[in-house]
């Protein structure tokens, strides 16, 4: 049986937690052909019916291009657990 019931403080909850290390991702800019370090809240992922319809997309930080990219399933693994937004695409069909 169980005893009373005890109030924990967020101090004890949060005590043996570690501090969690950003994600970094590697990209490159087509149209300058920059290359640079994104973190997860700067990738946008879209999930599609099909292999053409899911990607993901950022701006570039070097010349300001909106940059689409195709996503498999790895990419969608990757981003996905890495916390990127993720917007699921529906068929109109």
């Amino acid at each position: 049986m169980s005893g009373p019931a005890r109030e924990v403080t967020a101090a004890a909850a949060f005590a043996g937690m570690r501090r969690a290390v950003p994600v970094v991702f590697k990209a490159a800019c087509p149209d300058c052909r920059g290359r640079f370090e994104l973190l997860a809240n700067a990738l946008r992922l879209a999930i599609g019916g099909s292999s053409r319809t899911t990607f993901y997309s950022f701006t570039c930080p070097g010349c300001g291009t909106a940059v689409r990219k195709p996503a498999g399933d790895r990419i969608v693994q990757l981003l996905s657990g890495a916390g990127v937004r993720t917007l699921r695409l529906h068929s109109t069909v």
